[in-house]
């Protein structure tokens, strides 16, 4: 005689609740089980057995869907996504460093990783948050995905006030490649804030701000440039050879027809377009081979090369390359581009918690 399957007794959500998680990155809370009639001791052994986790009181998320989360680096999502459900105030909205997170831009890694939010009504502090009280302007307020944040605009002329210069550049520098934003509506935020405290400082990081980096070391290189006192390079210059794109310079001096690369290990050890790290090495190569044997020179810069204790050094380099002019007759074309171009895959999400089955959310 066949047995029957043992039937799991862990709960696993009403399918009602399943699909609005899903949507919150595969948060819940017990308002959302209660409401479909599942009660604090079906709750309580989910967790005891592992199959659900408490981020905070009333507030979970399946072991299984944080397992995905953590995978792909989106837990800063969950935890802001956790804070709200557990303030419950629709007059809040995530700012600061956490609306940066969802745009997507760049943060300094000694940021804390607390959750950051702006009420128009009072301000507030907890377990790994903050509640800032400021004037929200409907239009300075958008939804994203799951999360109800500041603009673009808002949220980088917010860390202007706050972070460092470069990090504050480089944030505007990303919302504006990416097209988060623009310049006029970056100027109507900091006329509303004029009287701002700190406002001084986010007004020389828009300033500061190009658009055509295209990452936080490209920034950093621009404004270090420029504290040397070197002359300005012309950013994303694409140099073509015999009717082909050979390469886009990150930055670039035309008279000593000299290429600046900022380089970073991750497009080594991350290369696109299904190249491996050897295939992307390799290329390089020989791309700048053929850029060479036509007169161009390179520098290439590394963020170690930008510390105060290496700036000298770099100072004397870039220079000694720039006294030296390029080639009369050039059998290469240079164009300049309007504008950078941004490369998916940075952080922030939309607060969906995507999967290649539809095992998402309340998942056992």
């Amino acid at each position: 005689m066949v047995q029957p399957r043992p039937v799991s007794t862990v709960p696993t959500g009403p399918l009602a609740v399943a699909e609005p998680a899903r949507r919150r990155l595969g948060i819940f809370t017990t308002a959302d089980l209660a409401a479909h009639g599942m009660g604090p001791r079906e709750v309580a052994t989910a967790v005891r057995r592992g199959a659900w986790v408490r981020l905070r009181p009333g507030v979970f998320i399946s072991a299984t869907d944080l397992a995905e989360v953590e995978r792909t680096g989106r837990r800063p999502g969950v935890d802001a996504l956790a804070v709200a459900a557990v303030l419950d105030r629709p007059s809040a909205v995530f700012s600061g460093a956490t609306a940066a997170w969802i745009w997507g831009l760049p943060l300094p890694m000694s940021e804390p990783r607390s959750v950051q939010l702006t009420d128009t009504h009072r301000w507030r502090r907890g377990r790994g948050w903050s509640m800032t009280q400021a004037r929200l302007p409907d239009d300075e307020t958008t939804v994203r995905g799951a999360y109800r944040v500041t603009t673009a605009a808002r949220t980088v002329v917010d860390l202007g006030r706050l972070w460092p210069e470069v990090h504050a550049v480089a944030a505007v520098d990303a919302a504006l490649l990416r097209r988060l934003t623009t310049r006029d509506e970056l100027e109507r935020v900091l006329a509303r804030q004029a009287s701002v405290p700190g406002i001084p400082r986010s007004v020389r990081a828009v300033a500061l701000a190009d658009g055509r980096a295209e990452s936080w070391l490209e920034s950093c290189g621009r404004l270090t440039f420029a504290a040397l006192g070197l002359p300005a390079f012309v950013p994303q210059v694409e140099l073509w050879v015999d009717g082909r794109l050979v390469k886009v310079a990150d930055g670039w001096y035309s008279d000593a027809a000299l290429a600046v690369e900022f380089d970073g290990r991750l497009k080594y050890r991350s290369p696109g377009y299904g190249r491996t790290p050897e295939e992307e090495l390799w290329r390089e190569k020989r791309d700048e081979d053929l850029l060479r044997s036509l007169g161009i020179r390179f520098v290439r810069v590394a963020a170690e090369d930008m510390s105060p204790a290496r700036r000298p050094r770099l100072d004397q380099l870039v220079r000694r390359q720039l006294a030296t002019a390029g080639p009369r007759d050039r059998t290469f074309a240079e164009v300049p581009r309007d504008a950078g171009r941004w490369r998916s895959g940075a952080a922030g999400d939309d607060g969906w918690l995507s999967r290649a089955d539809d095992r998402v959310g309340l998942g056992g």
